[in-house]
C-alpha cells in the first residue's frame, strides 16, 4: 500500500480535521460527535432539513455536498462502513429547524438499518422524519427487482433536488415526493478497470488483468455484470447508454442531465473523451442534454473507472436542478 496517510486507524479522522480546516465558515463538525459534518452556510428559517450518511472513501460523496441548496448535515462512517445509528441520529438533530428532516441516502444494507434506527430516536424526540433510498444502478439488479439496486452518482442529482427544493420552502411532504420522483428518472451504470485500497486493509479487495474491464461493477468493489476485453472510450459510451435506455428509454426531445463520473483514478481529460461520445449520441438522436456534471462526483479511492448517469427531466426538476447550490465541493450558479 503506498497512499499519503499517517496511521490507517487515523484515515477518516485526519481527512476530516482536514476539510473543517479547509473550509471554515462553511463547515463544522459538531462538538459532541465529530462524525457529523454540518453546514454553515445560511438558510432559510424553518425550511426543512435534508441529511445523508454513509461510508467514508467516496468525496465528494457524501459529506462532500454539505452546504447551501444541497444537505444539511452528514453522518459519516469509516471507509465503505455505515456510520452508526446514534451519529444519524445526531445529523438528524442537527439538521432539524422544526418543520421535519428528510433522510435520503443510497440503497445498502448497514445504512438502512442504521438510519431506520435513528429515524425511531428521532421520532421519540418529536423530529418528523421522511426517507428516500436512492436506488440508481442498473446493473445491480434487473427491473423487476429495482428496489434491490445501489445508490451510486445518481445520489449527487437527488441531494440536488431535494436540497433546492427545500430551500424553495417546500413542505417535508413535498420535498421527499418531488425527490422520489426524480429517482424515479436517473439510472446509472459504471465500468471498472483498477481496484482500490482501503486503509486499514492494506491490499486490493479485487483484481482486474490489466487488459480487461469490468462492467457494472459497484462503488465498494461489488461485482459487476461481466469482465471484457478492454474496450474504446466510445465503446464504454455506447454500452453503458444501451444498459440505461434498456432500463429507462430515451425519446426525441428528451432533456436529460448526464453525470461523467470519476471513480477516482482516472483523469479528466478521460472522462471529457467519454462525454464527447455520450454528447455526440443523444444530440444524434434529438435528445438535449441540460447542464452537463463532468468530473468526480462520487469515488471509489483510487480505482480507476467511470460511471454514466443520465436523469430524465420534467419543468419542475429542470428548475431544481438549474438552482443555486454552493459546497466546498460542488458550485452551481446556472440560471
Amino acid at each position: 500500500m503506498k497512499k499519503l496517510i499517517n496511521l490507517p486507524e487515523n484515515f477518516e479522522k485526519e481527512m476530516l480535521e482536514g476539510i473543517t480546516a479547509a473550509h471554515k465558515g462553511k463547515v463544522k463538525l459538531l462538538e459532541a460527535n465529530d462524525r457529523v459534518l454540518v453546514s454553515e452556510y445560511p438558510a432559510i428559517e424553518g425550511k426543512v432539513g435534508i441529511v445523508t450518511g454513509g461510508g467514508s472513501g467516496h468525496l465528494p460523496v457524501f459529506l462532500g455536498y454539505v452546504g447551501q441548496g444541497l444537505l444539511d448535515a452528514c453522518a459519516v462512517g469509516n471507509v465503505f462502513a455505515s456510520p452508526s445509528a446514534q451519529t444519524m441520529a445526531d445529523a438528524i438533530r442537527a439538521a432539524d429547524r422544526g418543520n421535519g428532516v428528510l433522510c435520503l441516502y443510497g440503497n445498502y444494507g448497514g445504512d438502512c438499518l442504521n438510519f431506520d434506527m435513528a429515524c425511531e430516536i428521532a421520532d421519540m424526540e418529536d423530529i418528523e422524519t421522511k426517507t428516500v433510498l436512492v436506488a440508481d444502478d442498473v446493473a445491480s439488479s434487473p427491473q423487476e427487482t429495482s428496489e434491490k439496486r445501489r445508490g451510486v452518482a445518481g445520489m449527487v442529482y437527488a441531494f440536488k433536488i431535494a436540497g433546492a427544493a427545500a430551500e424553495s420552502g417546500m413542505t417535508l411532504e413535498e420535498v421527499a415526493e418531488v425527490t422520489q420522483r426524480a429517482l424515479c428518472s436517473i439510472r446509472t451504470m459504471g465500468v471498472a478497470m483498477t481496484p482500490c485500497i482501503v486503509p486499514r486493509v492494506g491490499e486490493p479487495g479485487f483484481s482486474i488483468a490489466e487488459d480487461e474491464i469490468e462492467i457494472g461493477m459497484g462503488i465498494h468493489g461489488e461485482k459487476g455484470i461481466s469482465v471484457e476485453k478492454m474496450m474504446t472510450a466510445d465503446a464504454v459510451a455506447e454500452k453503458i447508454l444501451r444498459a440505461i435506455e434498456d432500463d429507462m428509454p430515451l425519446l426525441p426531445g428528451d432533456e436529460i442531465s448526464v453525470m461523467i463520473n470519476g471513480l477516482g483514478g482516472t483523469p479528466l481529460e478521460e472522462q471529457y473523451i467519454v462525454y464527447r461520445a455520450v454528447d455526440h449520441i443523444l444530440k444524434e438522436r434529438g435528445i438535449d442534454i441540460v447542464m452537463p456534471h463532468i468530473g468526480e462526483f462520487a469515488t471509489s479511492m483510487e480505482m480507476a473507472g467511470i460511471s454514466v448517469t443520465i436523469f430524465k427531466l420534467d419543468e419542475e426538476t429542470k428548475k431544481l436542478l438549474q438552482k443555486t447550490a454552493r459546497s466546498p465541493f460542488y458550485t452551481n450558479y446556472n440560471k
